[in-house]
């Protein structure tokens, strides 16, 4: 059986689709299939949706490291 975009895709300028292993933080793994590195590599995440905050939606706070929150709330005479 032929792949359905098999005859559609120009050949020799797409990049090798394989499967890969990602291991999550907490050492979970599960296979996927990517164009990165060969057939059978691995990939360990530093973050993932399990515990970043921008998955999790705790722990989320502003951080004004250059003062940028503080001029346009003096900008636009603004109270926190």
């Amino acid at each position: 059986m032929k792949q359905f975009f098999g005859d559609f895709m120009k050949k020799g300028v797409h990049p090798e689709y394989h499967k890969i292993f990602v291991t999550m933080t907490n050492g979970e793994k599960f296979e996927t299939k990517s164009v990165f590195g060969k057939e059978g590599d691995s990939i360990n995440l530093d973050i993932d949706p399990l515990t970043h905050p921008a998955w999790t939606g705790q722990g989320q706070r502003l951080v004004d490291t250059a003062g940028q929150v503080s001029k346009f709330n003096k900008r636009y005479n603004l109270k926190k």
